[in-house]
């Protein structure tokens, strides 16, 4: 590139007024795009993420006590398949749970 560009010295660094210019012109673009609404915002991830959550503890508990009772009906166990895989379903629960908080909705 030529050293007699707009916004560069002679020794070829750019402007750092340019720089925060175009930084400040692209902030107004995407806040005037979010207000007159050209942008769509993922307003529904969170809600999205708390359905997982639901999900997650409700699926995890009742496969765990399903797997449970049907250890107890083959084997003969009852009523401890069920407490111990009920258990074991509340612990993966918790781990889905932790995971999926992890994540940020953006």
């Amino acid at each position: 590139m030529a050293d007699d560009e707009p916004g560069r010295d002679f020794h070829g660094a750019d402007d750092p007024r340019l720089h925060a210019l175009e930084e400040r012109l692209r902030e107004a673009r995407s806040k005037e795009a979010a207000r007159t609404g050209q942008v769509t915002v993922d307003a529904d991830r969170g809600y999205s993420q708390g359905n997982r959550v639901i999900a997650a503890l409700i699926g995890s508990l009742i496969g765990g006590a399903l797997i449970g009772w049907l250890i107890d009906r083959w084997f003969g166990t009852a009523p401890w398949g069920l407490i111990v895989m009920l258990f074991l379903g509340i612990a993966v629960a918790f781990r889905q749970i932790i995971r999926i908080s992890g994540e940020r909705p953006e």
